[in-house]
């Protein structure tokens, strides 16, 4: 039984790790501000999954709000911490930019400072695919280079990654970075691509489908996130012995910290999820084929093999599969009839 303070808890990936947490017997602190990026009468919905959870603790406050999270930190003294909290999204940081600082750079700065003056063994915290940026070797390599990023969203990502190696490097603090790749599924965001998709087939309504839908992303399916953050969560990052300055990899470091991508490592374009969307829906897409949006990558595909050298581990869950799942949810929860009766509105 460990004590872990999770950032997040109410949001897609987060409340999905605290129901694994609670359910091995771990004691969680949850850390969520409600905001409304997007409707937050469904974060309240996955909160009630577990908040009468007698091994869980909900704390309605902000990353940003400094006396805030210390005084969380000083109250619980948690063990490990999983940040997970975030400004999230790539095309609303280009009209929104300064919500990223105060939430992805001011706000994991509070986390850290929480980490070093309370002994916290292990930080693990959310990248994402997006620091890849400009980079066009595939697939992506923790061993690349990740310093051309495409949106202040990813730069902020980029940010974490180094202020976590800073404290790492000056404080000892084991810290671990996952670069999560396009993750989906039941009770995921409303402003991601599958959510939108699904509630616009549903209605007969015309979906915008960007770069003409010949991208490809490498769709994660968030049970597969889920167990890869368990298995790095439960193993606190270690220095590399063989790391040299001279020639730095950029995936590990002398100090105790490391990064991991977590994805499926099967990129799909997107015409193609569309149609597995369709036939999960039983109903065919209308689409209006648009030009590739700024800010955004064309492909992404992980490289995982040091995620699985290291814990064992690739996620597995078949696309087709995870898109079934989500639509049973989706219809579940909207009170959706499989003949389309009910209200598809996220």
């Amino acid at each position: 039984m460990k004590k872990i303070l999770l950032t997040g808890s109410a949001g897609f990936i987060g409340s999905a790790l605290a129901l694994r947490l609670l359910a091995r017997g771990d004691i969680v602190i949850g850390i969520d501000n409600h905001n409304n990026y997007y409707d937050p009468a469904l974060k309240e919905a996955r909160l009630r999954r577990f908040a009468g959870h007698p091994n869980y603790t909900h704390l309605r406050i902000d990353l940003a709000d400094r006396p805030a999270i210390e005084a969380a930190f000083a109250e619980h003294a948690p063990a490990r911490v999983v940040n997970l909290a975030a400004q999230a999204g790539v095309r609303y940081s280009i009209e929104n930019p300064l919500a990223y600082i105060d939430s992805n750079i001011v706000g994991f700065a509070h986390i850290l400072e929480g980490c070093r003056r309370h002994g916290v063994e292990h930080l693990v915290y959310a990248s994402s695919s997006s620091v890849y940026g400009a980079n066009t070797a595939m697939p992506f390599s923790v061993r690349h280079n990740v310093d051309h990023p495409l949106s202040l969203y990813a730069a902020s990502k980029k940010a974490n990654e180094l202020m976590a190696h800073a404290y790492s490097h000056l404080y000892g603090l084991p810290a671990t970075g996952l670069r999560f790749f396009t993750v989906y599924g039941p009770w995921g965001r409303p402003d991601m691509a599958l959510f939108k998709f699904t509630r616009a087939i549903l209605a007969g309504e015309t979906l915008p489908v960007f770069n003409y839908g010949r991208h490809k992303r490498d769709f994660t399916y968030i049970d597969d996130i889920v167990e890869g953050i368990l298995r790095t969560l439960d193993s606190p990052a270690s220095p590399n012995p063989g790391w040299r300055g001279g020639a730095p990899d950029p995936g590990s470091s002398e100090a105790p910290w490391r990064v991991y991508n977590i994805g499926n490592s099967r990129p799909v374009e997107l015409l193609d999820y569309i149609a597995a969307l369709e036939t999960a829906l039983g109903k065919k897409a209308k689409m209006e084929l648009l030009p590739l949006q700024p800010g955004n990558v064309p492909d992404t595909f992980a490289d995982v093999d040091d995620l699985a050298a290291q814990f064992d581990y690739r996620p597995a869950t078949p696309l087709a599969q995870g898109i079934a799942n989500f639509v049973a949810w989706y219809r579940d929860y909207f009170s959706i009839s499989a003949d389309g009766g009910g209200s598809p509105q996220a």
